[in-house]
């Protein structure tokens, strides 16, 4: 995730939103060696330990099914809850992926076009002021190339602890883009031409998914709940703590000298770029239907076509961003590319938590992770997790030995 969202995450976890009562959770000690050809599970279990990672959950997706998943350790350490596939929590910025699968069916349907003016679907201006000329596209918001960028002392208001966001998602962003509005600012936009340079936008993520709303009359959460969540059987799924109890719902930790502090639930006013709730099974089946080409166990919620552009590398040696180095980083539509293109699709950062939703870039082979703890002591353990799973992974291909 882009360092503001990290500094977020710490900051405002560790100062505003100590859940109470404030208990401060002990990692246990964690110094045994795990021996060369020990179980996925012991492995798991000594990084957990090490990074003082409360709990977490994961799939493994081989060829179109789900071919491995497990629980480890507490949803909720204090009341003993323990972390299964089926625990519920905020995944931050894998939802733009669902936010980008709403967009193309959008653009499937006629309803919106990839490379038409962005203030043609929205009801307020959109333009950069330092480079008035170009328009500002959904393509553009897609691959973070718009020029939009996240101005701190406006996105940082945006988390709301212990309540969804009280302010409505158009009226945000029209304050945001409406010369004169409460948030509007030059320095919203770089001074960059939309396409020339690529920074991580997660306003531009919640226009994506405004414009959507403005195409189709429906609010994106009612779209998404209608086109994907209930097609694939994702009944754990929303987007607002309001609408289901939060009883399935992990508690999130921030892990800092070796304690794990409880924070409270919190919802975004920008909740298209981060703001969905839900588990580890449910988004199984989103994923194997988007490594599929829109289907998952015949029911289609996407074109192949439009799975194609929305998992296609846009950036080319002569075509890109000109802070992009191809063989390092590129881009598809709310999809891209992660440690130097080795896998693709999207992770998650936010307060309390990381998540990744990767995949091989032939789309045969695909991990979910969620952790309910985010923090520094935490980073190292999260990263051996994902290459331990991402080797169990290859072991659970057919024909390997």
């Amino acid at each position: 995730m882009p360092n503001r969202r990290l500094a977020l995450a710490m900051t405002l976890a560790c100062l505003l939103a100590l859940a109470p009562p404030c208990v401060f959770a002990q990692a246990p000690p964690s110094d045994a060696p795990v021996p060369a050809g020990a179980s996925i599970d012991a492995r798991i279990r000594q990084q957990m330990a090490q990074g003082g990672i409360v709990g977490m959950a994961a799939a493994i997706i081989v060829d179109g099914r789900v071919a491995w998943r497990a629980g480890y350790g507490h949803a909720n350490r204090e009341a003993g809850t323990p972390f299964t596939p089926e625990t519920v929590m905020n995944i931050a910025s894998i939802s733009k992926t669902i936010t980008g699968a709403a967009m193309m069916r959008a653009v499937e349907q006629g309803q919106l076009s990839l490379d038409a003016d962005i203030q043609r679907a929205v009801p307020f201006p959109v333009r950069n002021p330092h480079r008035p000329g170009p328009p500002i596209t959904l393509r553009h918001l897609a691959t973070h190339t718009s020029g939009i960028t996240d101005r701190w002392a406006v996105y940082s208001r945006g988390y709301h602890f212990g309540r969804d966001a009280p302010q409505p998602l158009g009226g945000f962003l029209a304050g945001y883009f409406t010369p004169g509005g409460g948030d509007y600012a030059d320095a919203n936009f770089l001074e960059v031409a939309p396409g020339t340079h690529r920074e991580y936008s997660n306003i531009g993520a919640a226009l994506a998914g405004h414009a959507v709303e403005r195409a189709t009359g429906q609010s994106l959460d009612a779209y998404t709940r209608e086109h994907f969540f209930v097609p694939l059987g994702m009944a754990r799924t929303r987007w607002f703590m309001a609408d289901a109890p939060m009883d399935d719902h992990a508690t999130l930790y921030v892990s800092q000298d070796g304690m794990q502090l409880p924070i409270q639930p919190y919802g975004l006013v920008t909740w298209p770029d981060g703001g969905l709730r839900t588990s580890v099974d449910d988004l199984s089946k989103f994923f194997i239907a988007l490594l599929q080409g829109g289907e998952y166990e015949g029911t289609r919620v996407l074109s192949r076509e439009s799975v194609l552009e929305m998992t296609r590398l846009q950036f080319t040696a002569n075509r890109k961003p000109d802070n992009v180095d191809v063989a390092e980083k590129n881009s598809g539509l709310f999809w891209q590319t992660k440690f130097n293109t080795r896998f693709v699709g999207h992770g998650g950062g936010d307060p309390g938590l990381r998540t990744e939703m990767l995949a091989s870039p032939a789309l045969d082979t695909g991990v979910i992770v969620f952790t309910n703890t985010s923090g520094e002591d935490s980073v190292e353990a999260y990263v051996a997790i994902f290459e331990a799973l991402w080797a169990h992974a290859q072991s659970l291909r057919p024909g390997t030995p």
